[in-house]
């Protein structure tokens, strides 16, 4: 299994654009900086902004003070601006303590944001006296307290009550505001926030750097408070901050919060969001080469090599990324040249990177998005274990194709797949077969369902191993998380299920007593049963008197309608397959007629089928 969490190791070859962005911070030397690592879901930003503080950390010359802010993880529990403040102070006094430096300044900065957070609070207070809701903290104790002095039943433990309320509040206003006895207007509360802040990093000697990652996931009032407290009150001289999200989830953010209209207000939304990042950073999207070397790392990785072999061959695959624009390749030839004696194993999942890159770099549903790559292996990881864990013998090739189409194809293409190998007495998908060589030889495939109409299909189709003529009922087997294995067998009675075998063992003739017993049938069974047969007939390429026409006609004994529902059947088969015995054996069913009067019409027709047919007209005239 590989794990989602983002990593500082260098699995996307993302060094060069964290080593740019940390010379950036490097380079301001103190001055305010704020860059945006921007890019869609589990494009890799977490790990990009984890590559960017490594890079940092190896840098000499200049002392760096990390802080890393989830605001996502505090939404709904605190005020967005508050919680990242308070943290930031509580980190710089941490690396004061740290590195034996003054912490005079932090104390009186996080005295400071204690007071703004009071001055929150009490508005919050005011807000919920008024609708009727329960009070927060202290000062919910408080009012509690006073209602029980007023509602005219007055007890000891309401005076008790009272004076401990009184003392809590009174002691948490202390350690909010300090001995202050004259409450600043809120313009000088927040310069006098920013002056002790700047004091504070200017004592330490350090550039912070802020590290504020998952704000796409937050609400629109969280996204936008955290952003406003770094404008507001922390982008000052010796800070450095980094923000990860998706510019997308952010600039709906900015419009949700100030209500702009879509279509009149886009500049004002790029203005608002350019006033806040510098410098954006997008992480670049994985192309082929990338996802190539990408899939052979993570196989890499779980590949039971030891751990500075592995760090070894990322750095010269990363290497070898960095060179493709000269036409150099990452694929498994390569990378087999630099492990010798490359066990078998881990070979063959080379082999299946190869096939599954370009794939998976196009697939709309994948799109190269290294989670959503991950994610593939795992579930394939899983189906592969539980296949081992039940004795069932699995190609992990097939089931990665087959995999791949259910994430990425059509829900119906998949759904038609499962039904063929279903029906198929060998569990085969036989109706890929034309398809799929056609696909492989990059021609256009005849008859091509709808559902299959498109470049991902069509990209499926070519790629190895063809499955037409595989049994993949195992692969079915292990791959039922969202569509249960039904056989047309399961939807028949034991009665009917045992008379379909006997209608299949029909080797010449029409068994009357098969007939007898099928009438016994509803007409829903019976027409499942010819379904059955028609569907081992479609696979016959030589229509004289193969044993599966014995089986058809047996059906079509039972009812008007079987015999029609055959009728239709042969009018469909092409003319090139006919042979002059299947001839006399229609001449006297009611319902050939038609059948027969079609192919004599056909110009492809066999001329000893049509003499066969013009002998047997003379002979009923």
């Amino acid at each position: 299994m590989w794990s989602d969490k983002e990593t500082a190791r260098d699995f996307l070859n993302f060094h060069a654009v964290a080593a740019t962005a940390a010379e950036m911070i490097v380079q301001a030397e103190g001055q305010a900086l704020s860059l945006g690592v921007s890019g869609g879901w589990g494009a890799g930003k977490s790990s990009m902004v984890k590559l960017l503080r490594a890079e940092l950390d190896g840098r000499e010359g200049r002392d760096f003070a990390f802080v890393e802010f989830n605001a996502w993880l505090y939404q709904g529990y605190d005020d967005a601006r508050s919680a990242l403040m308070e943290v930031i102070g509580t980190k710089l006094l941490e690396y004061a303590e740290e590195h034996e430096k003054p912490t005079t300044h932090i104390l009186e900065f996080l005295g400071r944001v204690r007071w703004a957070r009071a001055a929150g609070l009490a508005a919050g207070v005011a807000g919920s006296v008024a609708v009727g809701m329960p009070l927060p903290g202290v000062l919910g104790g408080l009012w509690d307290a006073f209602r029980g002095l007023t509602d005219g039943d007055v007890t000891k433990e309401d005076v008790d009550a009272a004076k401990a309320a009184g003392k809590e509040a009174a002691d948490t206003g202390k350690g909010l505001v300090g001995d202050k006895k004259e409450r600043p207007s809120p313009p000088k509360q927040i310069q006098e926030l920013r002056d002790h802040f700047e004091a504070t990093l200017e004592e330490l000697g350090v550039t912070l750097v802020v590290l504020i990652d998952d704000l796409d996931r937050c609400l629109p009032a969280t996204a936008i408070a955290t952003l406003e407290a770094v404008r507001l009150f922390l982008f000052l001289e010796g800070t450095a901050f980094v923000i990860a999200a998706d510019d997308r989830m952010i600039r709906n953010a900015v419009r949700a919060h100030f209500n702009f209209d879509v279509a009149l207000d886009d500049d004002l939304i790029t203005s608002y969001f350019d006033k806040l990042i510098q410098v954006p950073i997008r992480v670049p999207p994985l192309g082929t080469q990338d996802v190539r070397a990408y899939l052979m790392l993570l196989f890499i990785e779980n590949s039971g090599l030891e751990a500075e072999r592995r760090d070894e061959l990322r750095t010269a695959i990363c290497a070898r990324l960095g060179q493709t624009w000269q036409g150099k390749r990452v694929d498994a030839a390569f990378v087999k040249t630099l492990i010798q004696d490359c066990p078998d194993a881990l070979a063959a999942r080379f082999d299946l990177a190869d096939r599954l890159a370009p794939t998976m770099a196009t697939a709309e549903r994948i799109s190269g998005n290294p989670r959503l790559i991950k994610r593939f292996l795992n579930t394939l990881s899983i189906r592969m274990s539980i296949a081992r864990r039940q004795g069932v013998t699995v190609d992990e090739q097939v089931l990665a194709k087959m995999l791949l189409f259910e994430r990425c194809g059509q829900k119906d293409a998949y759904a038609s797949i499962l039904k063929a190998v279903a029906a198929h007495d060998e569990g085969k998908p036989a109706f890929l077969a034309p398809w799929e060589e056609a696909a492989r030889k990059g021609e256009q495939p005849p008859g091509l369902r709808p559902e299959f109409n498109g470049d991902f299909a069509k990209g499926w189709l070519a790629l190895d191993p063809p499955l037409a003529d595989l049994d993949l009922r195992a692969v079915v087997y292990v791959s039922r998380d969202h569509l249960p294995v039904i056989t047309p067998n399961d939807e028949m009675s034991s009665e009917a299920a045992a008379l379909l075998a006997g209608v299949l063992a029909i080797r010449s003739g029409i068994s009357e007593q098969l007939v007898t017993q099928l009438r016994g049938l509803p007409h829903r069974e019976t027409a499942q049963i010819m379904e059955r047969v028609l569907g081992k007939a479609r696979q016959v390429q030589e229509w004289g008197t193969p044993p599966i026409l014995h089986a058809a006609l047996t059906i079509a004994a039972v009812d008007p309608d079987h015999g029609s529902t055959f009728a239709r059947f042969l009018r469909d088969v092409p003319p090139a397959q006919l042979t002059a015995p299947i001839v006399p054996i229609l001449s006297d069913k009611p319902w050939a007629a038609t059948v027969l009067s079609h192919w004599a019409e056909q110009d492809d027709t066999p001329a000893p089928v049509k003499r066969a047919i013009s002998a047997g007209s003379r002979r009923g005239r």
